[in-house]
């Protein structure tokens, strides 16, 4: 299966995912209601407008519409550049429009303020600057320049030049704060977007890496007994062939062979065992698994169990499902960990009658102060960020967050925190405490544990795989 293109949630590929129809089908609705609107301030308000002038502006934005419907198929999507002008006509056909009409003391100039929220959501920052900067020139050569609103007997509607300052303020005002909270909004949806897409990602493959196991170890179980009919006949004849030379080395070559399959069998068969038996598992040995991508790091891991030292799996250790959630979670902590511990690394497992608990530690500098609190979320650095404890690293806070998410779906809570410095110099390493960074995970241990009874329930007949 092939892996997800990472590029199709780009910042690249956002700018193109507005599509003309929609643009299309909401200047339609605007060509509705400036008709409308013109239509009740000549005939119900009796404003004097040059509705010849008015009705060419529109018919110029129908014009558009038309153009565009009958060009372009229903599904084209526009590019940033094209997405900017048409946003760009929009801006400057109502600016028209007011101009003819009132300008700032037409209420409707509130609309000016649509073009650059959209931007705001859908472009990139240039073009959002850029629609901002036209929609204020706008408003302010409005407010320069402002075209008399006159009645049909000749009266004349101007506010008080403090008001029109007023809405003046007002406008560029919420130009500038709409802009930038539509945009911090958007890009932050669109962030834990990409965050959960990469998350999404990353579970599949532990998925398909932990279905791949089973599949192996079936195969190593199902191949067993042919191997070892084959190596039992070759022994055989290599008895009975002794004064065969030629057949002798034949034999003993197949037999040779055999072994060499039970063997590649046996060390394949190692990281897994028959699908049913992978469902349940001692929470040290999910733990152990988790740390085995990082034994050969040049960092020494040191898992502790109750407070034990070297304390494998038995009878004793808690059982739980075993989920590739809870897997590559903590994988990723561990990973976090070595990457920045200066020699040494502390897995600890703990459990009560309520709770089951793992700290992850190390001895490495901690978390930034200034990060802390928000280790977990996705990007919390900018790309293209270097930690020089960590060269060629490019730190987004990214896997935490993978952690973090993958962890939480399977019921745990998760805090970040920093150690202290103890001063343990007479200590043995193996019992000594994190002093950086540490990772505590909780589950409530209800919601976790598996029975006994339950792991030692049949296993049923061996399953059938399609290959």
């Amino acid at each position: 299966m092939a892996e997800p293109n990472p590029n199709i949630l780009s910042h690249e590929a956002r700018f193109s995912w507005v599509r003309l129809r929609t643009l299309v089908m909401l200047r339609w609705m605007t060509i509705a209601g400036q008709s409308a609107a013109l239509w009740v301030a000549v005939e119900w308000v009796k404003v004097d407008i040059r509705v010849d002038l008015a009705a060419t502006i529109i018919g110029i934005a129908v014009a558009f519409n038309i153009v565009a419907t009958v060009v372009f198929p229903e599904n084209r999507r526009l590019s940033e550049r094209a997405a900017l002008l048409t946003l760009l006509f929009d801006l400057v056909q109502l600016a028209a429009l007011l101009a003819l009409t009132g300008g700032l003391m037409n209420p409707f100039a509130v609309l000016l303020l649509t073009p650059v929220v959209m931007a705001a959501t859908a472009l990139n920052l240039r073009a959002t600057i850029l629609l901002g900067l036209v929609a204020a020139s706008i408003i302010s050569a409005l407010l320069v320049y402002p075209p008399p609103m006159t009645l049909l007997d000749g009266s004349v509607l101007q506010a008080p030049p403090i008001l029109a300052y007023g809405f003046w303020v007002a406008l560029i005002t919420s130009v500038g704060f709409l802009a930038v909270y539509s945009r911090k909004i958007m890009v932050e949806i669109f962030s834990m977007s990409q965050a959960l897409a990469a998350t999404q990602t990353a579970l599949g493959r532990e998925q398909r890496l932990t279905a791949l196991t089973g599949v192996v170890a079936a195969a190593a179980h199902e191949l067993g007994t042919p191997l070892a009919t084959i190596k039992m006949v070759s022994t055989e004849l290599v008895d009975e062939l002794g004064d065969q030379p030629e057949l002798l080395e034949d034999v003993k070559l197949i037999r040779e062979q055999a072994n060499r399959c039970r063997d590649i069998l046996h060390e394949m068969g190692r990281t897994g065992k028959d699908d049913a038996l992978m469902q349940i598992a001692p929470i040290s040995a999910l733990v152990l698994e988790a740390m085995e991508p990082h034994q050969d790091r040049g960092k020494r891991i040191i898992p502790r169990i109750n407070g034990r030292i070297n304390d494998g799996p038995g009878a004793d250790h808690m059982l739980v499902a075993r989920q590739s959630e809870i897997i590559h979670g903590l994988r990723n902590l561990i990973q976090n960990a070595v990457d920045f511990a200066a020699g040494t690394v502390w897995v600890d497992i703990n459990w009560d009658k309520a709770h089951l608990k793992v700290h992850v530690g190390d001895d490495g500098p901690g978390y930034p102060a200034h990060l802390i609190g928000r280790i977990g979320d996705p990007f919390v650095r900018k790309r293209g960020y270097v930690d020089p404890n960590r060269p060629g690293y490019e730190g987004m806070g990214l896997g935490l967050f993978i952690a973090k998410t993958l962890l939480e779906r399977t019921g745990a809570q998760l805090t970040f925190a920093n150690g202290s410095e103890w001063d343990e110099s007479d200590v043995p390493v193996e019992k000594a405490r994190p002093t950086g960074a540490i990772v505590e995970v909780v589950w409530e241990r209800a919601t976790l544990e598996v029975s006994l009874a339950q792991a030692r329930a049949p296993l049923g007949e061996n399953q059938h795989f399609g290959y």
